[in-house]
C-alpha cells in the first residue's frame, strides 16, 4: 500500500466530516476527526522519513490529471529529502497545534468550522510540500491562501477581523499573478510543468533571451523572478509584507500555524525546491537575498516599538523570513531550509505562549499587562525559551540555524554577500532585544491592568500548556540535527538536503567562522542586556528615547508609514476610478443603459404604437390601402 498518500488525505478526510456532521452531530468534540487526522498524518510522515533517510525517493504519478494536446499534468507526488523536512514541520507542529486549539477556541460559536478550516489548511499545505509538478504546486498555494482567508477573517463580525482576511487575499493576488506567469513561462520553455524534466534541463537554456514588455531579457532569470513574485506575496516580503501583521486578527492558532510554522514558509520551500533554475540566474540571486536582507532589518526595527504582543511576534516572523530569503539567495538553500525548521518551532512556541497571555488578560496590549510571571509560571518559561531561540543564544535551536546563516552570506561567492552579512549582523541586535522585551513588559514588574483584570489572571488548562512544553522541547533541541562542523557536529542536516539542493562552495577558515559567529553572539547577548537595562532596571530610558527621537519613533511605531503610501497611491486611486468610471460611467451609463434603457424603448414604442390601434374599421382600411400602394410603387420602380 501506498502508504505516503494518506499523509495528506486524511487531513481532507477530516475536513469533509467536520463541514457536514460538525455543526449539528459533533458540536464540541469536532475538535476529534481534525486531530485525529493530523498526528496520523505526522505518524505516517514519521514512517515516511525513515524511508527517504534508507534511500527511498519517491517520485510517482498516480493519475493523468489533465491532457489538452501538449499540455499534461498528472496528480502526483515527490517525497524526497526536501519533501520530508516539510512534512515533519508541517504535521509534527500542526498536531500540537490542533491539540492547543481545543483549550483557546473552547466555547466558541464556530468551533466546528475552526477545525474544519484547519484541516482543509492542512490538506492544502501538504498538497504543496508533496507536489510533483508546478501546477498541483500552485493548487496548494491557492488552497492555503484561501484557508487563510478563512481563518484570519474567521471572527467575521469583527470588522477589524473582515478586513485583515480581504487584505491578506487581495495582497497575495499581486505575488500569485508573477507566480502565475513564471509557471506559464515554464511550460513555454520546457513543454512540461513537472518537476525532474524541467530541473534536468534548464541548464541547456542558459544565455537565452526572451522578449518581455519589449525589452530583451535572461530567459532563466525571467522565469526566476517571476517565480518569485509568488514567494514575496506568499511569505511577506517587501513591498508585499504588509498583510501579515494584520493577520494577526484572527485566533492566535492560527497565527502559529499559518503565520509562523508553515504557510508563509512556503515561499522559501519553493525557492529552494526550484534550486536548479534560481542558482543559474546570478541577478535573480541577489534580488532574492536583497530583498530578504531588507525585509529582516526594517521588520527587525519595527518590532521594537510595537506593544500588541502578537503583532510584535508577526514582525518577528517577517524577519526570520528575510534570513531564510537571504540563505536561499546567496546559494545556502539547506542553511535556508535549516532556519525554515527551527523556526516552526520556537516562532509556533512564541505565538501560543503569548495566546495562552491573551487567554487570561483577555487583549494584546504588553503596556497593559506585567507581572504575569507569578500568575502564569508554565507560560513564562516556555515563552522565555521561545525568547532566548528566536535571539539566537548559543545552545538553543535558534542560534545553529542562525548563525549558518549567517556565515553563509559572510563566506558566500555571491557579490552581495558581505552587504547583506553587515544587515543580518544588525538584526542579530534587533532580535533579542524586542524580543526580551516583549517578555519583561510582559512578565516582569507590576501588573498594570485594571483589577478586575488581575483578578482573573490564571494558569491556562493542560491542553495549551502541555503543547506548549513539546514546543519548548524543540525550541532548544531543534538546531541540534545541524551542528556545524566547527563546533563539533556533523552538519547532518545540510548533508541529508544536499542531494536537493546541492553543497554551496564557501571560502572561509575556521577562526573566521568563529569570528563571525563570536560576532553574532556578542550582539545579541548586548541587546538582551540592553532591553534588560531598559525594561527592567531604568524603565525610564525607553521613555526618554522616545521623546528626544520622536521622528525615529513615530516612523518605527507607524511601519514606515508602507500602509499609508499604499492607501495614498493604489487604493485611494483605485477607489476613485471605481466610483468615477466603473461605477459612474460603465455601470450607470452603460449597463444601467442597456439594462433601463431597452425596456424604456420597447415601452416607449409600445405607447406610439397602441395609438395605431383605435378600433375603427376604416383607420385600419386606410393602412391597409396605403400598405398596398407602397409595395406596388416598390415592385414598379426598384425591381
Amino acid at each position: 500500500m501506498k502508504l505516503y498518500v494518506l499523509i495528506p488525505f486524511l487531513p481532507l478526510a477530516a475536513f469533509i466530516i467536520n463541514i457536514l456532521l460538525g455543526k449539528e452531530v459533533l458540536r464540541n468534540k469536532a475538535h476529534w476527526p481534525s486531530c485525529l487526522a493530523i498526528i496520523g498524518s505526522f505518524i505516517i510522515s514519521v514512517i515516511t522519513l525513515f524511508d527517504v533517510i534508507n534511500g527511498r525517493v519517491i517520485n510517482e504519478d498516480l493519475y493523468t490529471w489533465i491532457i489538452s494536446g501538449k499540455f499534461q499534468v498528472s496528480i502526483g507526488f515527490l517525497v524526497d529529502q526536501l519533501t520530508a523536512v516539510m512534512l515533519i514541520v508541517v504535521t509534527c507542529v500542526g498536531s500540537l497545534i490542533h491539540i492547543y486549539s481545543i483549550g483557546y477556541m473552547h466555547g466558541d460559536k464556530g468551533y466546528y468550522r475552526f477545525f474544519a478550516y484547519m484541516s482543509l489548511f492542512v490538506f492544502f499545505m501538504l498538497m504543496l510540500v508533496m507536489a510533483n509538478n508546478f501546477l498541483l504546486l500552485y493548487v496548494g498555494w491557492e488552497g492555503v491562501g484561501l484557508c487563510s482567508y478563512f481563518l484570519i477573517g474567521f471572527w467575521y463580525e469583527k470588522r477589524a477581523a473582515a478586513d485583515a482576511g480581504k487584505k491578506a487575499f487581495i495582497v497575495n493576488r499581486f505575488g500569485d499573478f508573477g507566480f502565475a506567469l513564471g509557471i506559464f513561462m515554464i511550460f513555454l520553455t520546457f513543454g512540461t510543468i513537472h518537476y525532474a524534466p524541467v530541473f534536468s534541463e534548464v541548464k541547456n537554456f542558459v544565455g537565452h533571451t526572451v522578449n518581455f514588455l519589449g525589452f530583451e531579457v535572461d530567459l532563466i532569470t525571467l522565469i526566476a523572478l517571476l517565480l518569485f513574485c509568488g514567494a514575496v506575496g506568499k511569505s511577506a516580503q517587501i513591498p508585499l509584507h504588509v498583510w501579515l501583521p494584520d493577520a494577526m486578527e484572527g485566533p492566535t492558532p492560527v497565527s502559529a500555524l499559518i503565520h509562523a510554522a508553515t504557510m508563509v514558509t512556503a515561499g522559501v520551500f519553493m525557492v529552494a525546491r526550484c534550486n536548479a533554475i534560481f542558482s543559474l540566474s546570478p541577478d535573480a540571486m541577489i534580488v532574492v537575498a536583497i530583498v530578504g536582507a531588507i525585509t529582516s532589518l526594517l521588520a527587525a526595527t519595527i518590532a521594537c516599538v510595537q506593544n500588541d504582543i502578537k503583532r510584535i511576534i508577526a514582525y518577528s516572523t517577517l524577519s526570520h523570513l528575510g534570513m531564510m530569503f537571504i540563505a536561499c539567495g546567496v546559494g545556502a538553500y539547506a542553511a535556508g531550509v535549516f532556519h525554515l525548521y527551527t523556526h516552526a518551532f520556537f516562532k509556533a512556541l512564541l505565538f501560543l505562549a503569548a495566546g495562552s497571555v491573551i487567554h487570561a488578560v483577555v487583549h494584546n496590549d504588553i503596556q497593559r499587562m506585567g507581572g504575569l510571571k507569578k500568575y502564569m509560571p508554565i507560560t513564562y518559561a516556555v515563552m522565555f525559551i521561545g525568547a532566548l531561540s528566536a535571539g539566537g543564544i548559543p545552545g538553543l535551536a535558534g542560534f545553529f540555524s542562525k548563525d549558518e546563516i549567517i556565515w553563509s552570506a559572510f563566506a558566500s561567492h555571491s557579490e552581495v554577500g558581505k552587504f547583506v552579512w553587515i544587515m543580518l549582523t544588525a538584526v542579530a541586535f534587533f532580535t533579542p532585544f524586542y524580543s526580551f522585551r516583549m517578555i519583561f513588559l510582559t512578565f516582569h514588574g507590576k501588573f498594570r491592568g485594571t483589577h478586575h483584570e488581575e483578578h482573573h489572571l490564571h494558569e491556562s488548562p493542560n491542553v495549551m500548556t502541555i503543547p506548549l512544553m513539546i514546543l519548548a522541547a524543540g525550541a532548544i533541541a531543534a538546531g541540534w540535527a545541524g551542528i556545524p562542523s566547527v563546533l563539533g557536529g556533523g552538519a547532518h542536516f545540510a548533508h541529508f538536503l544536499e542531494p536537493v539542493v546541492g553543497h554551496p562552495e564557501f571560502h572561509g577558515t575556521h577562526a573566521q567562522e568563529f569570528g563571525v559567529m563570536g560576532l553574532s553572539t556578542t550582539i545579541a547577548l548586548i541587546g538582551l542586556v540592553i532591553a534588560f537595562v531598559f525594561y527592567i532596571r531604568k524603565t525610564d530610558i525607553p521613555v526618554m528615547l522616545a521623546r528626544k527621537f520622536k521622528f525615529f519613533y513615530v516612523v518605527l511605531f507607524n511601519k514606515y508609514f508602507v500602509d499609508e503610501l499604499y492607501n495614498l497611491i493604489i487604493i485611494k486611486p483605485t477607489f476613485w476610478i471605481a466610483r468615477k468610471f466603473l461605477v459612474g460611467f460603465t455601470d450607470a451609463k452603460i449597463i444601467e443603459g442597456i439594462v433601463n434603457g431597452v425596456p424604456k424603448a420597447i415601452g416607449v414604442f409600445s405607447n406610439k404604437l397602441r395609438r395605431v390601434h383605435t378600433g375603427i374599421v376604416h383607420h385600419y382600411g386606410i393602412f391597409m390601402a396605403a400598405g398596398a400602394f407602397f409595395i406596388i410603387l416598390y415592385v414598379l420602380l426598384w425591381r
